[in-house]
Formats: structure tokens, sequence, C-alpha cells
């Protein structure tokens, strides 16, 4: 999995609007196209761009191929490419700590 298939992945409004349908459901394709203004073609196509990205797992069951969210990769690669792009941020935390570490001595101190 790279970060750049994850990112262009996630360019596409259509493909966030189906990451959002699978956060709380695993779907068929049919019950992903249902709804959407596309063709089911167009829809296998978002699915298999998630599904290169692996923000998404498939499994065949009969006839019909179930979909679901692959919440840990999402959530990782986003958390890790902020913390790289951020790195800002871990002055701002490593204060915060400090401030903290500070107001507990404080209150023991009482």
């Amino acid at each position: 999995m790279s970060v750049d298939k994850v990112f262009e992945a996630l360019a596409s409004l259509a493909r966030r609007r189906i990451l959002a349908y699978l956060s709380e459901a695993n779907l068929t394709a049919g019950e992903i196209a249902k709804r959407f203004e596309m063709s089911q073609p167009a829809v296998s196509k978002h699915l298999s761009v998630l599904e290169n990205a692996g923000l998404v797992w498939r499994k065949k069951e009969g006839q019909y191929v179930t979909y679901g969210l692959r919440q840990d990769t999402l959530q990782s690669t986003v958390s890790g490419y902020l913390r790289e792009v951020c790195p800002p941020s871990r002055a701002l935390r490593k204060e915060s700590r400090a401030i903290a570490e500070q107001k507990e001595t404080s209150t023991d101190h009482q």
C-alpha cells in the first residue's frame, strides 16, 4: 500500500462517499451502485481503485461480491502522513506535556 495510492483514491468525491457507506456496513457492489447516479461499471471502477489502495476488501459470495472498509489502513495512512507533514506539532505536544507535568507537580506539592 502506498500513501500516493491512498490519497489518489481519496481525491474522488464518489470514492469518499463509497467509503462513508462502507464505514457502517459491508455492501455488495449492487447495493453501492443503487446509492449513486452512475453505472454499475463506473462504481466497480471506483471500488477497484479503493481496493488497489488497500482501503477496502472484497469477498466473493456466490454471484455477489461484498465490500468492506479497511479502517486500519485509512487511519494509519492519514495519521502517518500527518506526522510526517506536521512535525511542528511535535514541539507543541512536547510543550503541552511539560505544562501538564508542571501542573501535576504543583498540585502534588499543595
